[in-house]
């Protein structure tokens, strides 16, 4: 296991930054933020698991870090977003890790645990369930209404005025029971109209995925966590979820709490986690 602090990682000549922290010899923590959040998004929780023992990783993903954030839209396919987090491990030597995503870092870590599960000794995803679960979900329940917006995002150039717009954008992510501090430092960073385009991509090439990866089953043991306040995710998705998991596998609801689980519900989050962990053979 790597014990040098990392600030950074590149790939096909793009540069990302990481937010490395905690006991340099913990056991190492992969988390992945999702829209429209950056690493910063992890902080209480990431304090937290210091307390425990374990270092944390936390990068800003490919568009969100100033140097990783190209622009054809097929540089944003989702094994690209997955083989970020494939190079992350590796080159640092953190390997096995601990992968823990939200949002759309949730579904980076579905595909990074189906394709390399040498890599993981768990998977914990937040309020995302399995991409192929979340799919049958869109055709079979209300989901597909609650990702009506995901339609609003393939729209050319519309969707990067609403991100950059400051006021409006923050007052739509606090409706969505963002607290007001992280709906002004979220929207504050989509401002620059490079750094919107880069995470409304996600969304543009997210139909570009394998369809081997979203058959994969998920073999390491894996915690989904969904939270019944969720504005964008209902619980159909995790109906559907179990199929495609083969290894240990726990579910669990967390009560009256919003979309924003690591920032919402810290404390919570971090003792699932630690049990979790704790179930995971040395």
């Amino acid at each position: 296991m790597g014990t040098e602090r990392i600030t950074g990682f590149t790939r096909e000549g793009l540069v990302f930054d990481v937010h490395d922290a905690g006991p340099v010899d913990g056991t190492p923590v992969v988390l992945l933020h999702g829209f429209p959040q950056d690493s910063r998004s992890w902080g209480a929780v990431a304090g937290l698991l210091h307390a425990r023992g374990y270092r944390t990783i936390a990068p800003d993903q490919r568009g969100y870090s100033p140097g990783a954030r190209p622009r054809p839209l097929r540089c944003y396919r989702p094994s690209k977003l997955s083989d970020d987090i494939v190079e992350l491990i590796e080159s640092a030597g953190l390997g096995p890790v601990h992968l823990v995503g939200h949002d759309w870092g949730a579904a980076v870590a579905w595909e990074v645990a189906a394709r390399r599960p040498d890599l993981l000794m768990s998977l914990t995803a937040l309020s995302v369930p399995h991409p192929a679960a979340f799919f049958r979900a869109m055709f079979t329940s209300s989901q597909g209404l609650k990702s009506r917006y995901i339609l609003f995002f393939q729209l050319p150039w519309f969707p990067e005025r609403k991100l950059t717009s400051g006021k409006s954008w923050e007052r739509s992510l606090r409706s969505t029971g963002m607290s007001s501090q992280a709906a002004a430092r979220d929207a504050e960073r989509m401002r620059d109209r490079d750094a919107a385009r880069g995470a409304l991509n996600w969304y543009r090439a997210m139909f570009l995925s394998s369809p081997r990866a979203l058959r994969a089953k998920i073999t390491v043991p894996t915690l989904y966590l969904w939270s019944d306040r969720d504005a964008a995710i209902g619980p159909q998705g995790a109906v559907f979820t179990p199929c495609f998991v083969a290894g240990p596998y726990t579910y669990e609801v967390l009560q009256g709490v919003s979309h924003w689980i690591p920032e919402e519900a810290p404390e919570q989050l971090d003792a699932l986690l630690a049990r979790h962990f704790d179930t995971v053979p040395p």
